[in-house]
């Protein structure tokens, strides 16, 4: 069912049930009546600033949401089932009892959404049978996280349709659990906190640990700056195994270093030294230096921003980069031909975001300078022989919010 025809039934059966309310006014009745039958939420995907796999290292990561953001429109169905449409990919409906949801049992993009159904009813939250509408914009295997705003708009409409009243902070962890525990990714709770804390021209720092969340304003248009994103077009799988690895070598060094996470690295060299002669050792040490390397970078951009001092992000940035590219080896050589091509051209610092193996790139640029920018990637991907890149300005957004 579309969102206009769910509309119209309900108008259809509010005529047919009680009295129409005066011309302009909403009974307190039937406000209460619609809410329990229908809800529509929209959450943002996001960039990361800086702070790349430093989220599930208990670390500090500082993403910004974006206009790009997915609908989800959830409404009561009287069959115990879950029914699930997308305007995007509608020859993959799906009809799924909703007791039969475990870990595995959906495939492909409609996992995300019974993996929240299932997330609910595990925590107590019965949901019943219910039909999911999604719409949205936010590019997929980009590394913008249109998984998380999936799962999140979601996650907010289901509570709201069930009067839930779960603070925002509560719904992302939720999210992340349907991500970790019925799609299989092991991703951290960057992600789902982005899209549904975020606020308009602020960047969100965030203590992965205490989850501790706080809004940095992000004002670079008065330094003269703006942030350019390059969507390489190479998309990213993580469910491939790659990023289960790096995390189990993070993992793994925790484990040697005798540290819960490797936030708690306080003496990298002491750390570094003691990795060395085992026999994954100097796998070991990259993934080590990269993470406490890059703790300290946000922790330095974020002390920039505070201070009013924006342009200092891009060293910090390009040095972020090196990081994933050299320590993390996440990255891919359309990104690294990017950043490249767009630190030549004018920009004071670039680098990849999210979790790598494609996706996008980020670049600080001179305001006025963006165009110089792009014509310098796309010359350097033609030259490459990559295929033709897309680009946007990243702008700070809010988070996931009501909007039906």
């Amino acid at each position: 069912m579309s969102e206009r025809e769910g509309s119209q039934r309900e108008r259809g059966a509010t005529r047919a049930g009680r009295p129409a309310p005066a011309p302009g006014a909403l009974s307190e009745e039937r406000a209460q009546s619609e809410r329990e039958v229908r809800t529509t939420w929209r959450a943002p995907g996001r960039v990361n600033l800086i702070g790349e796999h430093t989220d599930y290292n208990d670390g500090y990561v500082l993403p910004l949401a974006l206009p790009y953001a997915t609908t989800a429109a959830v409404e009561r169905r009287g069959d115990g089932r879950l029914a699930v449409h997308s305007a995007q990919q509608s020859e993959a409906d799906a009809l799924l009892a909703v007791a039969d949801l475990e870990p595995g049992s959906v495939d492909g993009w409609a996992a995300y959404v019974a993996g929240v159904v299932w997330v609910f009813r595990e925590a107590g939250h019965e949901p019943g049978g219910i039909t999911v509408t999604v719409d949205g914009d936010v590019p997929q295997g980009a590394g913008l996280s249109s998984s998380a705003a999936l799962e999140c708009s979601v996650a907010a409409a289901l509570a709201d349709l069930l009067g839930l009243g779960l603070p925002p902070a509560e719904l992302a962890l939720l999210a992340q659990r349907a991500e970790n525990a019925f799609v299989g990714v092991p991703s951290g709770v960057m992600d789902q906190m982005a899209s549904m804390l975020c606020t308009e021209a602020h960047a969100l720092f965030l203590d992965c640990r205490s989850l501790r969340a706080e809004q940095v304003p992000l004002d670079l248009a008065s330094a003269g700056l703006a942030i350019l994103v390059v969507d390489t077009r190479t998309p990213h799988q993580l469910t491939d195994g790659a990023y289960a690895r790096r995390r189990k070598a993070c993992e793994q060094a925790c484990a040697i270093l005798g540290v819960p996470a490797l936030r708690d690295v306080t003496d990298l060299y002491t750390a570094l030294a003691r990795l060395g002669d085992l026999p994954d050792g100097a796998e070991l040490r990259r993934r080590v230096r990269h993470v406490v390397t890059e703790n300290d970078r946000v922790l330095a951009t974020v002390a920039a921003l505070r201070a009013g001092r924006p342009a200092e992000l891009g060293p910090l940035m390009s040095a972020s980069h090196a990081s994933l590219r050299d320590d993390y080896e996440v990255t891919v050589p359309q990104l690294d031909v990017a950043a490249a091509a767009a630190e030549e051209a004018g920009a004071l610092g670039a680098r990849m975001t999210g979790a790598g193996f494609g996706g996008c790139m980020l670049a600080l640029v001179p305001a006025e300078g963006a165009g110089a920018v792009e014509d310098a990637v796309r010359a350097a991907y033609r030259a490459e022989g990559f295929a033709e890149p897309g680009f946007f300005p990243a702008v700070p957004s809010g988070g996931a919010h009501r909007i039906g």
